[in-house]
């Protein structure tokens, strides 16, 4: 029999409500969603108990809802405090004019190729412009996981910021603030942190603007009038993706000139990680012992990586635009409205505005949501002495993870509440590997994430679905399928013949 092999352009939906059906087809045939199996939980008084509840509405938090949901897991709510439409860095702080993966990678598809941004893509745009496609412009990133979240209709709920998530009994209470928020608080079992890049430590903010009055500065993911920096002149702290995105942003709003301050000596120029992505890395580096992990990730983290050629070009191509190397900043101050930025070469640059371009820090006593007990966490520096030339005080702050994303106590019994907070963040990396931020990853790190949570809720409540298994009474036979026939030449069949 020949058989009609169509490629996936060729089968492309012709339209966006085609794919959307398409997505609901595909879930059907996929039982989603399923029943809910998980034994409900009524607190004293009769307040109602959620299973899970996901702190954050992005992108992490969206796959993170969706594999809950088709794991059985439907008592769940997910609150985001920005207004629907803005979760993530997308439309706020992220300035780059395109995503830096590849155009083709899954990412929060779980699996399903209708739920691929290609499909939606092509499904509005056609083959053919997908073809000529370079990388995914920022904003159309957004209006994709809009899309997402509608189609699956995912229940987040926004404008709900979550203030603090303490213990209660066995239980974790979260207090609310926020326009969108229904109650003061809510009881959970389980709290999902899907709060990305910034979601477990804070911007790194240098020492050197100490005592600068705040009008002088910013740090990329702050809010920045670019307009009024028009006809101003700006430097730049650092020669990463984000200081780079910020410069073209000043640059094309009208600076007078943009300088790069870079500490490096040289321009980092390749992104390690990208060289050894594949499925095996994924799956092995939770299992590579302390060593190794700290010996990827304090190398990644030292050789830096690099801003996008794209983003690096965007700004190259403009005439005052200047690239400093060797040149860190020591100390900042203000003369006559002019900061003056001391660098290591002994030679100051005036400046009307300047943008930190420093990244973020990861460090649970910065998480306000965790205050009371964040010193409890055990951190990668309490468990780990990294051979000598290895030494890197940032990383040594990051959370040391159980394979659960959980974070595990510094002192055993101390805060034993800790393991139902689950860090599905950037916090989670040098534990368990890229799995819960970064597009490339973020499926397989959802799908892990949702199977360790619903073991544990079964294995908590193990005698109330021992006493179902007990109690099922529902027969598959109903006793009219059979003839119970005796063995040829038995006693029962003799006796038969004599009577």
């Amino acid at each position: 029999m020949a058989y009609n092999v169509q490629t996936p352009l060729q089968s492309a939906a012709a339209s966006l409500p085609e794919l959307e059906q398409r997505v609901r087809d595909d879930l059907a045939c996929l039982c989603y969603p399923p029943a809910n199996w998980v034994v409900p939980t009524v607190a004293d008084g009769r307040e109602k108990v959620h299973d899970v509840v996901v702190i954050g509405g992005g992108m992490c938090g969206l796959v993170t809802s969706f594999a809950l949901i088709g794991a059985g897991i439907q008592n769940i709510r997910i609150f985001d405090r920005n207004p629907q439409g803005r979760e993530g860095p997308w439309l706020t702080y992220a300035r780059m004019e395109t995503l830096r993966s590849p155009k083709q990678l899954t990412g929060p598809a779980y699996g399903m190729a209708s739920l691929t941004f290609r499909a939606w893509y092509v499904a509005q745009f056609g083959n053919d412009t997908w073809a000529t496609l370079d990388k995914i412009p920022r904003p159309m990133w957004m209006e994709y996981l809009c899309w997402y979240r509608k189609v699956l209709d995912l229940p987040v709920e926004n404008g709900v910021e979550v203030k603090t998530i303490l213990p209660e009994g066995p239980l974790m209470r979260l207090t609310l603030a926020g326009e969108g928020a229904r109650e003061k608080s809510v009881l959970a079992r389980k709290v999902v942190m899907a709060t990305g890049r910034d979601g477990m430590g804070h911007p790194s903010i240098p020492g050197f603007v100490e005592g600068l009055p705040q009008k002088y500065w910013a740090h990329s993911s702050h809010e920045i009038d670019f307009a009024a920096l028009r006809g101003k002149r700006v430097a730049v702290v650092g020669v990463g993706a984000s200081a780079v995105d910020n410069a073209a942003e000043a640059l094309e709003a009208g600076a007078a000139e943009v300088r790069h301050l870079i500490r490096r000596k040289e321009m980092p120029c390749v992104n390690k990680l990208m060289g050894i992505g594949s499925f095996g890395f994924t799956a092995a580096f939770p299992q590579l012992g302390d060593a190794r992990r700290w010996q990827i990730m304090n190398y990644s983290l030292r050789t830096q990586t690099p801003a996008p050629r794209g983003s690096t070009m965007r700004v190259s191509r403009h005439p005052n635009a200047y690239f400093h190397f060797d040149a860190a900043v020591e100390t900042t101050k203000i003369d006559s409205d002019e900061i003056v930025i001391q660098t290591s070469q002994g030679k100051p640059v005036r400046a009307d505005f300047l943008i930190l371009g420093t990244g973020f820090g990861v460090d649970p006593l910065a998480r306000k949501e965790l205050d009371g007990y964040a010193d409890k966490i055990l951190l990668w520096q309490d468990r780990f002495t990294p051979p000598v030339g290895q030494e890197n005080a940032d990383l040594g702050r990051f959370p040391y993870l159980a394979n659960d994303f959980t974070f595990l106590e510094r002192e055993p019994g101390q805060a034993p509440w800790l393991a139902n907070i689950h860090s599905f963040n950037s916090g989670a990396t040098a534990s368990l590997g890229k799995v819960s931020g970064d597009i490339p990853g973020i499926s397989e790190g959802a799908a892990w994430l949702a199977q360790e949570i619903a073991a544990k809720l079964y294995t908590e409540n193990f005698d109330q679905y021992w006493q179902r298994l007990l109690d099922y009474d529902t027969p598959e036979l109903r006793g009219d399928e059979w003839t119970a026939s005796p063995l040829p030449g038995s006693t029962q069949n003799t006796a038969r013949k004599q009577a």
